[in-house]
């Protein structure tokens, strides 16, 4: 077996920024794997949200248990992993997809992690920028993807918390302070236009499909819906013609991830910047993980030159 030769600069360290983009995130892990086929090595890795998620499991040595678990999902998985609760904070609780992460790494730390590892939530209360680099690796990642609306704030380290997304969704910033001289991003939120690939559908439904309906009439999730309450149905009710509240709210937020992205990377620029064009992908869609994987990798592939660039304008330290 050929091992491509690894990608390194002395005296210089690499660093690798995942951002958020909910079930876009799938992308990562064919970004990831085109990469290290590639010989990269990273010494310092940041992520913000599913971005977060993907990066620690890789450092954790759980990378292909994750693409194996993502591809074999389905809509029915997906829905029975959503357990809606408008009680906590969220529209969805959250703790079966804490635990299914918490099944692959148990009590692993941040700091067993072999790289540097840091991600970004937002504090509830004060609205600043938090870097979570300690603590167990499981409640660092839930609270980095609690998503305001959709997952209900998590409190950690003394603090309720939210998605990094709302304040550094491809936290470039960070990995620089981090100690990282090239940045390689991956930006989930650079293809908003790729939306209108939909468009003659109708009004698109944001999650990519109904879910209350669709529990509704799958026999083996039904049963979850009966203790549903009038105002649940009704935020994620939808007329033909018409948007749910749900379905405004994720399309809001979608929104919001792509001007936050933008107006932060202006300011802090990846030195190698890599879009997946994952528009068309709904943020609820995790059954869509081979189109995201495979698009992860495209877009790897579509950089080529310019990573190359990079490594030779990079020169080491002498």
């Amino acid at each position: 077996m050929n091992h491509p030769t690894p990608v390194t600069i002395p005296g210089r360290k690499i660093g690798l920024v995942l951002s958020g983009g909910v079930a876009r995130g799938w992308a990562h892990i064919g970004a990831i794997k085109t990469l290290q086929k590639m010989g990269y090595k990273f010494d310092v890795v940041a992520g913000c949200s599913i971005g977060a998620v993907v990066g620690a499991l890789m450092l954790a040595g759980k990378l292909e248990a994750l693409e194996a678990w993502c591809r074999g999902l389905n809509k029915i998985k997906i829905a029975s992993y959503l357990d809606l609760n408008i009680k906590s904070g969220g529209l969805i609780g959250g703790q079966k997809l804490v635990d299914e992460i918490r099944r692959h790494i148990g009590d692993l730390r941040v700091e067993d992690l072999p790289q540097k590892f840091v991600a970004v939530s937002t504090d509830l209360v004060t609205g600043h920028e938090v870097w979570l680099q300690q603590g167990v690796l499981a409640d660092v990642l839930r609270a980095s993807f609690a998503l305001p609306g959709l997952f209900p704030p998590s409190q950690l380290q003394g603090r309720w918390l939210l998605d990094g997304a709302l304040v550094n969704p491809c936290p470039v910033s960070m990995c620089r302070a981090m100690g990282a001289d090239l940045i390689i991003a991956i930006n989930l939120n650079a293809d908003i236009i790729g939306k209108v690939r939909q468009m003659e559908k109708g009004v698109p439904v944001a999650a990519g499909f109904d879910l209350l309906p669709m529990m509704e009439q799958t026999p083996e999730l039904k049963h979850k819906t009966h203790g549903l309450d009038w105002l649940t149905r009704r935020i994620f009710h939808r007329e033909p013609q018409s948007p749910s509240l749900f379905g405004v709210m994720t399309a809001a937020l979608n929104i919001m991830l792509d001007r936050m992205t933008r107006s932060r990377m202006a300011g802090d620029p990846a030195d190698v910047h890599i879009a997946p064009r994952l528009g068309q992908i709904g943020l609820l869609e995790f059954d869509r993980a081979a189109e995201a994987i495979a698009e992860g990798e495209a877009a790897v592939m579509r950089k080529q030159e310019e990573l190359t660039a990079a490594l030779k304008i990079l020169r080491p330290v002498s």
